[in-house]
């Protein structure tokens, strides 16, 4: 199934963004220029714009334009307000990222398993642990459960690729939504197994439940971060006060 138009035009131009064909502080071509260039209607252009004004990249002025307000954040800085992958995640923060299966296996979620990811007991599920090295160190261990009826024919060389460019692409998934929660928790024998985390006792913790555009949980994943390099930023926005 093909990517809606504006999702392509944003992609395109948030890559743009990001190699700096776009200065920071220069406006985009005007709305009239994008219509020509990506052959599509005004509304599609003003909804990758406002795609991009979601997650930081630029800023409408009133009677000016879009104004690119990117500047290339550090090392392993996440995004609060943005679903990305890991292979994701190391392009934009210009690192090369190396994922690493170390298990994957089958099995049904009982008690325990539904308390921590939120998937009924009973549901199959496919259980997998990832290592992903940025720079060619070990800087996050996953813990993945994923729904076995969303992705039937998920293997072990998909998961060492993009998990979510295969949902997409191959499968025709939309991803829409992420519950996280962040937590600060003390290292455990099996991040020293297979982290680099030489004097440090705990890590960073973020755990995700993500829905599919049915309202259906595919994916339970927590993240275990080596804490030196670890950040998270946001895009606020201010809202009027209640009188």
């Amino acid at each position: 199934m093909p990517r809606q138009k504006f999702l392509q035009i944003y992609s395109q131009l948030k890559q743009r963004i990001e190699s700096g064909e776009y200065p920071v502080g220069q406006l985009l071509p005007s709305e009239n220029t994008l219509i020509g260039e990506f052959d599509c209607s005004r509304n599609t252009v003003r909804r990758a714009i406002s795609e991009l004004v979601r997650d930081g990249y630029v800023q409408t002025r009133q009677g000016w334009g879009v104004c690119n307000i990117f500047q290339l954040i550090e090392h392993s800085s996440y995004t609060m307000g943005m679903i990305e992958s890991f292979r994701e995640t190391a392009r934009r923060t210009g690192q090369t990222g190396i994922t690493r299966v170390v298990a994957f296996d089958t099995c049904v979620a009982d008690e325990a398993i539904a308390a921590q990811t939120g998937f009924p007991v009973g549901e199959e599920l496919f259980a997998l642990q990832r290592i992903h090295d940025l720079d060619g160190v070990a800087r996050i261990l996953n813990i993945s459960y994923l729904r076995r009826s969303c992705m039937p024919g998920l293997t072990r060389q998909i998961a060492e690729g993009s998990l979510y460019r295969y949902l997409e692409e191959e499968l025709g998934m939309s991803i829409i939504t992420s519950k996280r929660t962040f937590t600060v928790e003390l290292v455990t024998p099996q991040d020293r197994q297979w982290l680099e985390l030489g004097d440090y006792n705990c890590l960073a913790v973020v755990a995700n439940q993500v829905y599919n555009s049915e309202g259906v949980m595919f994916e339970y994943i927590q993240s275990r971060h080596y804490p030196g390099t670890f950040r998270f930023q946001d895009n606020a926005v201010r809202r009027p006060a209640e009188s």
